[in-house]
């Protein structure tokens, strides 16, 4: 390989790691902000017996039950999993997107939604031990309205690990898997309808505002999480652990899990059971999501041009 050769793939491989560290920063500071609403949407698919009210009500119910503190319960381990996560989901995305720059593949959509999936299937594969652990911490010392839903003791993230290994083995830790497979099209739909937006928008080398970078943010994900809320709550209780089964394992067990539980939703609650919380996700995730995308937008473009390499918030 030429000098020149070199030089362009380590460039390209710098750039992906620019990529990956901008995302995992703007979903550390969106969700920073915006953890509240997290505890709440939380609260609302595990606990079948709070009743679903509005997002301010919840929080203030919470707040003055387990004090104001309790809204930022589990912060430390959602954020060190939200950074690992979306790190591992941009440096995929990116390095699928520069093997791809050149292939035969002419929808840009339907090849950002297969990028999406593939990259949604690694970072699951990879994280889903850390999203299980955060949960429950997430979850620990809630006064459940609830009375079969019991208290864990964990004394930080290694604690819950080791603790989860050796009372029910190393494959609790990934409960929840095949939901969250599934569950891969939510981010991959969210970056296909952004990524189509945004090339609209910068078309003849416009530049793109912050604002209109969080407006699309937004849409993409208030368009990808609606899609797929259900499975968002049957992922949210199967990572709890204390929902034991029809007893089947395997892939069929799995799937099993999942429509018992969303027709049990469905049974208690009315068709609606399976949005309860909805309103608190999407204001968590599309806020989050809209802010995330911002901040990865201008960390991209402010170390791009640091390197001196010209770009625009287009592709």
């Amino acid at each position: 390989m030429s000098d020149n050769g070199g030089l362009a793939v380590g460039l390209l491989s710098y750039e992906t790691l620019v990529h990956a560290v901008a995302g995992a920063m703007g979903s550390i500071t969106a969700m920073s902000v915006f953890f509240p609403l997290d505890t709440a949407k939380s609260r609302l698919q595990v606990d079948e017996k709070r009743k679903s009210k509005s997002t301010p009500v919840i929080l203030a119910e919470i707040a003055k039950e387990e004090g104001f503190q309790s809204l930022y319960r589990g912060w430390f381990p959602v954020i060190s999993s939200l950074c690992c996560s979306n790190f591992v989901y941009f440096y995929t995305f990116n390095s699928l997107k520069k093997l791809t720059a050149s292939s035969r593949i002419t929808s840009k959509p339907g090849k950002d939604l297969l990028m999406g999936i593939a990259s949604g299937v690694v970072n699951v594969l990879l994280t889903t031990p850390m999203w299980v652990v955060n949960t429950r911490l997430k979850l620990q010392g809630v006064r459940f309205r609830n009375e079969d839903l019991h208290q864990t003791r964990y004394r930080g993230i290694f604690d819950a690990l080791s603790q989860i290994i050796a009372n029910e083995g190393v494959g609790t830790l990934w409960n929840g898997t095949l939901p969250s497979l599934i569950l891969v099209l939510n981010p991959a739909v969210q970056f296909m309808f952004y990524e189509a937006m945004k090339r609209k928008a910068g078309r003849g080398g416009k530049r793109i505002s912050s604002a209109e970078i969080f407006l699309m943010g937004a849409i993409a994900k208030a368009i990808a999480t609606t899609a797929t809320y259900p499975l968002q709550t049957v992922q949210a209780i199967l990572r709890f652990g204390q929902y034991k089964g029809d007893g089947k394992g395997g892939v069929i067990g799995s799937l099993s899990n999942i429509v018992i539980l969303l027709m049990d939703r469905i049974k208690k609650n009315g068709f609606l059971g399976l949005y309860k919380g909805l309103e608190a996700k999407l204001l968590q995730t599309v806020l989050t999501a809209a802010l995330m995308f911002v901040v990865y937008e201008k960390i991209t473009a402010a170390t791009f041009k640091v390197m001196g390499i010209n770009r625009k918030l287009k592709q």
